[in-house]
């Protein structure tokens, strides 16, 4: 049984065809899912091209984060091309490069306040614009690189992703009562556009699949996919402001 049957999903975060989102959007297009990408700027173009890759055709909405008026067209955009929504997926993340590498005093409170503002006050943004169409409930799913420990040249990147981590857990608690669930999932490193970007991510690539029980590939984010897509589907009727390692085991273990 497909476990997306009949949902209605925004996927964010979608520029090529290695992005985990486009893994997300692919793979609950297969388990039944009609499917709405949002693309922002420059890379809006590029999501289009990337979305005709997808098993099934899908609508590009214009959707940055930082701007509020197009909290609203999305909104709309998603109510005309879905006609309600069931299902987000927040895949936005992004920091000045003074916020990352090898120095931390380096980055100003512009540059921080860049990287909190797209990568964790976009969650709620998100919820914003699409909480309105759950008129069912719903379920917003984050993807995450879990910080409850300081990592190489992660810097102030690694500041905003706790603030996506406790943005989650509020969001959480505000819209359980509208029978909205908000998760993440922590995914383990996967070579995308984004990693690129990161200063030392060999470090991450070379150490991880040796220390992950599990094991670990860098180049499949296959498990990551069924773990958002599980999330946004109706099996987990009953889990919001939690975080779901999808790492190979590798946040469980001490060096």
């Amino acid at each position: 049984m497909a476990i997306l049957a009949g949902k209605r999903l925004v996927i964010t975060g979608v520029l090529t065809d290695a992005s985990l989102a486009f893994g997300v959007a692919k793979l609950a297009q297969e388990q039944g899912a009609t499917v709405m990408l949002t693309g922002a700027g420059r890379g809006l173009s590029i999501t289009q091209r990337t979305a005709k890759k997808l098993p099934a055709p899908c609508m590009v909405a214009e959707f940055d984060v930082t701007n509020p008026e197009h909290v609203a067209s999305a909104r709309d955009a998603a109510q005309e091309h879905l006609g309600g929504v069931d299902g987000v997926l927040h895949s936005i993340g992004f920091a000045p490069a003074a916020c990352l590498g090898d120095d931390l005093m380096a980055a100003t409170w512009d540059d921080v306040s860049v990287a909190v503002h797209v990568s964790a006050f976009s969650l709620k943004t998100l919820a914003d614009a699409f909480v309105p169409l759950m008129t069912g409930g719903g379920s917003i799913v984050g993807l995450d690189f879990d910080n409850t420990v300081a990592w190489p040249a992660y810097n102030w990147m690694g500041v905003a992703k706790s603030a996506l981590e406790s943005t989650s857990r509020y969001l959480a608690k505000e819209l359980g009562p509208r029978g909205v669930r908000c998760n993440l999932v922590a995914a383990g490193p996967i070579r995308t556009m984004a990693a690129k970007s990161i200063p030392s991510f060999a470090q991450f690539e070379d150490i991880w699949s040796q220390r992950a029980p599990l094991g670990w590939d860098i180049h499949d984010a296959s498990a990551v996919a069924r773990a958002c897509c599980a999330l946004l589907s109706d099996w987990f009727p009953a889990t919001t402001g939690e975080i779901v390692h999808v790492d190979g085991g590798y946040h469980a273990v001490g060096a």
